[in-house]
C-alpha cells in the first residue's frame, strides 16, 4: 500500500510530509522503508506535545484550548501544516490516544488521520479528516493509526474525490464503513 502510494506521487511528480502525534514518527519510518521514497518524500514533524503542533504546524491555539488535541479539526490542521512547512503537495497526519490512559477525557483508541492535498487551480481544497476507534495495545493503536493514514493518503491519491468528514470503526486498525 506504501509502495504503491509513493509510486502514485512520483508518477505525478508530487511529494508528501507526515505531522505526528500519537506515532511518534511511525508513519516517516513507513514512508521511507519504501523503495524509491526519497523521490517523494520531503520529511516529518513529530509534534508529539500541543505547543509543537501550534507553533511548528500552525494549529490554532483557540482551537486546541477549546477542544484539545484529539480532534479531526487538528488532525486537518497538522496535515496541512505540514504540507505548509515543508514544501510538499501533500501532507499527512495522526493524532489520537494511544493508551494506557484516556487523554483529555477521550477514551484509549480514539485517533484521527488526515490528509491534505494540493491545491487545484480554481478548486481549495479542505483536508479530509478520518475519525478511527481502534482496538488493542498501544503498538497496535499506533500501528492500525500508520495504516489508516497511509490508506487514506492513497485513496485520495486514486480517488481525487471532493474531500469529505467520514466516521469508521474498526478493531486491530481495520476500516470498516
Amino acid at each position: 500500500m506504501t509502495a504503491q502510494a509513493l509510486k502514485l506521487l512520483a508518477d505525478r511528480g508530487q511529494t508528501v510530509a507526515a505531522a505526528e502525534s500519537l506515532t511518534g514518527g511511525l508513519v516517516a519510518a513507513e514512508l521511507t522503508a519504501a523503495p524509491g521514497a526519497s523521490a517523494t518524500v520531503r520529511g516529518s514533524v513529530t509534534a508529539y506535545a500541543t505547543e509543537v503542533k501550534h507553533e511548528v504546524l500552525g494549529v490554532d491555539g483557540e482551537l486546541l484550548r477549546e477542544r484539545g488535541a484529539i480532534d479531526a479539526e487538528v488532525a486537518r490542521q497538522m496535515a496541512a501544516g505540514v504540507r505548509r512547512v515543508l514544501g510538499t503537495d501533500w501532507g499527512v497526519a495522526t493524532t489520537g490516544v494511544a493508551g494506557p490512559e484516556t487523554q483529555d477525557g477521550k477514551p484509549v483508541g480514539m485517533v484521527y488521520v488526515a490528509v491534505a492535498g494540493p491545491e487545484e487551480a480554481g478548486r481549495g481544497t479542505r483536508p479530509v479528516a478520518l475519525r478511527l476507534s481502534l482496538d488493542g495495545d498501544r503498538t497496535e493503536i499506533r500501528d492500525g493509526s500508520v495504516r489508516a493514514v497511509i490508506q487514506l493518503l492513497l485513496s485520495e491519491l486514486m480517488e481525487n474525490a471532493p474531500t469529505k468528514d467520514t466516521e469508521h470503526g474498526g478493531g486491530k486498525g481495520c476500516l470498516q464503513p
